[in-house]
C-alpha cells in the first residue's frame, strides 16, 4: 500500500490569496492533486494545511482525505513534511511507501502517480524522484525505510536533501512537465493558456 502526503500549508504570499484554491480545469489546484492521488489508488491521502486553513478547510470537506493542520507552517516545509508523515504512519502503520506531492504542479495526474509507483516496483529503489529542468524532486516516492529520515528533517529542509544524499537509493522518473509550477501570476497565466490548447 502506498500513501500520499500533499503539502498545502504554504502562505502564497506572492498571490495575495491561497494558491491552493486557484481554479484549474473546473477544480482548484488542491482538489486536482487530491483527485489524482485518490484515482491512482493512494491510501491514505494526507493533506497538510497551515496558512489560510479556514479558507482551505471547506475544500477538504467532501474529499476522502486526512486533514492535518500544521500550526508551525511558517517555520518551513520540513515542518509540514514531518506533520504529514507522522499522521500517515499513525493512521496506517503498515504502509509500504509514501508519495510527497505539492499542489502547484498542475501536470501531476493519476497516470504520473501510477507511473512513479510502477517505477518503484520495477526498480526496487527506495526513492523514486521526478527529474525535470536539470534537477530532481517532487513528486517523489519514499519507501518506509526512509520514513525516519523524513521525520528528522529540519524545519527549512525539503525532501530533496534526502534524495541528493542517497543517490545509490534513487531511481529517476523522467517528468519534464514537473518543471511547470505555479509561483507567480505569470506562471499561472502561462499554465492557464497551455491548459486550453
Amino acid at each position: 500500500m502506498t500513501g500520499a502526503v500533499i503539502l498545502a500549508a504554504g502562505g502564497s504570499s506572492r498571490f495575495g490569496q491561497p494558491k491552493q484554491l486557484l481554479p484549474f480545469r473546473g477544480k482548484t489546484l488542491l482538489r486536482t492533486i487530491i483527485n489524482a492521488a485518490c484515482e491512482a489508488g493512494c491510501s491514505p491521502v494526507v493533506v497538510v494545511i497551515g496558512s489560510n486553513d479556514e479558507k482551505i478547510h471547506p475544500e477538504l470537506a467532501h474529499a476522502k482525505v486526512m486533514e492535518v493542520r500544521n500550526a508551525n507552517w511558517l517555520r518551513g516545509i520540513g515542518s509540514s513534511i514531518r506533520s504529514g508523515v507522522q499522521a500517515l504512519i499513525d493512521h496506517a502503520p503498515d504502509v509500504e511507501a509514501l508519495l510527497l506531492l505539492v499542489c502547484d504542479q498542475p501536470a501531476v495526474n493519476a497516470r504520473v502517480i501510477e507511473d512513479l509507483i510502477a517505477t518503484h516496483e520495477t526498480t526496487k529503489k527506495e526513492i523514486v524522484a521526478s527529474s525535470y529542468a536539470d534537477t530532481i524532486g517532487v513528486p517523489a516516492l519514499f519507501h518506509r525505510s526512509l520514513f525516519e529520515r523524513l521525520l528528522s528533517l529540519g524545519d527549512e529542509a525539503g525532501a530533496k536533501s534526502i534524495i541528493l544524499q542517497n543517490p545509490e537509493r534513487v531511481a529517476q522518473f523522467a517528468f519534464p512537465e514537473g518543471a511547470i509550477d505555479i509561483d507567480t501570476w505569470e506562471d499561472w497565466e502561462k499554465c492557464k493558456s497551455s491548459s486550453h490548447k
